[in-house]
């Protein structure tokens, strides 16, 4: 056998190249291609439609039967218009398709989603991935409606996620400067509001809501960091090709400046004895949503829920020091002391 010198600067490459695998091990993309997923967003909102112009009793009959569960709920407790068992409740549906407001934002509604192609495509790579780490995970029906902006986002009930599309509908929609929706959600939440976030949402939700639920047994701000921290990273792997600032709900300019004050973040945190702190007024400013946090950063500019970015950092650093632990392994790991000291986390 014959053995060739090898140069400083070969070695150099070498040992760069070892690293990049090593630290590419696990952001490495895993092959779904063969997990038989198909997700098709229903589209409740077009039925709902149907209501104004065909008779509405057995248009009701029909969704009833149609979208189960999700039809009463939809009624009952988001639009809020009476119990289904009583047919009394035909009478406030018309007067609500009568009224202007309705036909605007079923307008804007049905000019911002003429389908849900993207949204369908997206979903179904999701939820392909979601089976490849769960193949026991009942996937839920997804069904597309509209409210008035009376419900949330992403509603989840009996088998469904609901994705409410007037509260997707675009950063500069006409309908988020009015006042009484401003009340509700200020222009640093309805920014959010675009249909980009529709995938990261129902994943979010999922994950939050459904499959890893957060325990009451520690409030500390470590545990619920950490917490934060692996539904994020469980994002990561659910949507390996989503942009971090889609799955945070940060700007460019937020993202940045959180992986430029890293090392400074940490250290306040450290300094002020926040992470075994669980008094809840004190650590909410950390985990909720806000323009900005207080205390941190130079006019106002550090971004918000930096304990949930900080956690995420944290469990990425884990995951990367303890190749062995899976993702099923982490999610399922409920010690957050451990998880902190395994990942050695001295961000600089």
């Amino acid at each position: 056998m014959i053995f060739y010198p090898i140069k400083p600067k070969q070695i150099y490459l070498i040992f760069f190249t070892a690293l990049l695998f090593a630290s590419c091990g696990r952001s490495k993309k895993v092959d779904v291609s063969n997990i038989d997923v198909n997700v098709t967003i229903e589209r409740f909102d077009h039925d709902m439609n149907a209501m104004e112009a065909k008779p509405i009793a057995p248009q009701a009959v029909y969704m009833q039967k149609k979208y189960g569960p999700f039809y009463t709920d939809f009624m009952e407790r988001i639009i809020q218009v009476g119990e289904t068992r009583d047919t009394g409740y035909f009478k406030t549906l018309r007067e609500i398709f009568a009224a202007g407001p309705y036909n605007e934002v079923k307008h804007e509604v049905d000019s911002i989603f003429p389908n849900m192609d993207k949204e369908n495509a997206e979903l179904t790579d999701a939820f392909k991935h979601v089976k490849y780490y769960y193949p026991n995970k009942a996937l839920p029906r997804l069904f597309a409606y509209f409210s008035g902006f009376q419900g949330a986002q992403i509603t989840i009930g009996n088998g469904y996620y609901g994705i409410g599309l007037d509260l997707f509908l675009g950063a500069n929609s006409k309908f988020y400067t009015a006042n009484a929706i401003r009340e509700v959600f200020p222009h640093y939440i309805s920014k959010r509001f675009t249909p980009d976030y529709i995938t990261p949402r129902v994943v979010e939700v999922m994950a939050r809501e459904d499959m890893f639920p957060e325990s009451d047994k520690d409030k500390s701000l470590l545990s619920r960091m950490v917490y934060n921290g692996k539904i994020m990273y469980f994002m990561d792997k659910i949507l390996p090709d989503m942009a971090d600032t889609l799955k945070i709900g940060y700007t460019g300019k937020q993202l940045k400046w959180c992986n430029d004050f890293k090392s400074q973040i940490w250290a306040y945190f450290l300094g002020e004895n926040l992470l075994y702190e669980s008094d809840y007024e004190k650590i909410q400013k950390y985990l909720g949503e806000a323009p900005f946090t207080p205390g941190l950063g130079e006019k106002n500019d550090a971004a918000p829920r930096l304990a949930v970015w900080t956690g995420w950092q944290i469990v990425k650093e884990y995951m990367n020091k303890n190749p062995d632990v899976t993702v099923q392994q982490l999610m399922a790991d409920q010690d957050a002391q451990k998880i902190l000291n395994g990942s050695k986390y001295r961000p600089k």
